[in-house]
């Protein structure tokens, strides 16, 4: 028997969320950010599970491998209409495919990098992209002694021909590798250049138009946010008590390795609960 998990969310286009993954496309919902993001790690995770020759994968095994627990999982893949089979699992390369065409990835993403320093040069590197639906198309750069240079298959080209080299490209996706400072000028030439998809690395919180998708990867907040997951995990930041009184003294409470936390405080893989 077919497994139906309640479905979640505004139906956004009427097309027939059916159990197998055939040529139709899987209704598509109002799916909140979190899930979204949650979604992408179980696709990692499952396609560990393709590669290792895995073909059927239990709710509370996928959870456990996406550091979620298996309540929320579930939760989160009925937003995708009915998954599974009650007893046996979810077909692991079916729900691969589900999850990959309600993220997208099925049509396949040309991206654009700007910035072809150590950073711009180890994204372009990386072969993981093209597994996940994502092609580097092209690399720029403003300085003259980086233009030219060839990394990988591509050349590095000036940044001056980025408006045109986006069009005849037909890139989908725009990512910046440049300093702080330069990051909102490329952010607008990418945008002009009809880009509405950006990533940057930079610190800087750009300024886009209400069409236009960007998100920040800031590697220090990440570091810093795995600093306090190691603070708190060794028993080494205080938690203050709920606000009393001004006139009763407050107190500092480490929690140490055997304290029991509160659910609400329990880490779900990198997002750290309030």
């Amino acid at each position: 028997m077919t497994e139906q998990h309640p479905t979640q969310g505004r139906p956004l286009a009427g097309v027939s969320g059916a159990e197998g993954l055939s040529a139709a496309t899987p209704e598509l919902r109002d799916i909140p950010q979190a899930t979204v993001t949650r979604l992408a790690a179980y696709l990692r995770v499952l396609g560990l599970l393709v590669d290792q020759g895995t073909h059927i994968v239990s709710s509370e095994e996928l959870a456990a491998a996406s550091g979620v627990g298996s309540a929320k999982l579930r939760k989160d893949l009925s937003f995708l209409g009915p998954n599974g089979v009650r007893g046996v699992g979810y077909d692991v390369s079916r729900l691969r495919g589900r999850i990959e065409q309600t993220l997208g990835l099925d049509r396949g993403h040309k991206v654009v990098l700007v910035g072809a320093g150590n950073l711009g040069q180890a994204l372009a590197g990386y072969g993981g992209f093209g597994r996940r639906g994502f092609e580097m198309v092209g690399l720029f750069d403003i300085d003259p002694a980086v233009t030219g240079t060839q990394v990988g298959d591509l050349a590095v080209r000036h940044i001056d021909e980025l408006d045109q080299a986006c069009r005849e490209l037909e890139a989908t996706i725009g990512v910046i590798a440049t300093p702080d400072d330069a990051a909102q000028d490329v952010c607008d030439r990418l945008v002009g250049a009809g880009l509405d998809c950006i990533l940057s690395f930079s610190a800087t919180s750009l300024d886009v138009p209400e069409h236009v998708e960007s998100r920040r990867v800031d590697l220090a907040v990440e570091m810093q946010v795995l600093s306090f997951n190691s603070a708190r995990n060794t028993g080494q930041v205080p938690v203050s008590p709920p606000a009393l009184d001004h006139t009763e003294p407050r107190t500092q409470v480490r929690i140490g390795h055997a304290a029991h936390v509160p659910s609400a405080a329990k880490r779900n893989g990198s997002v750290i609960a309030p």
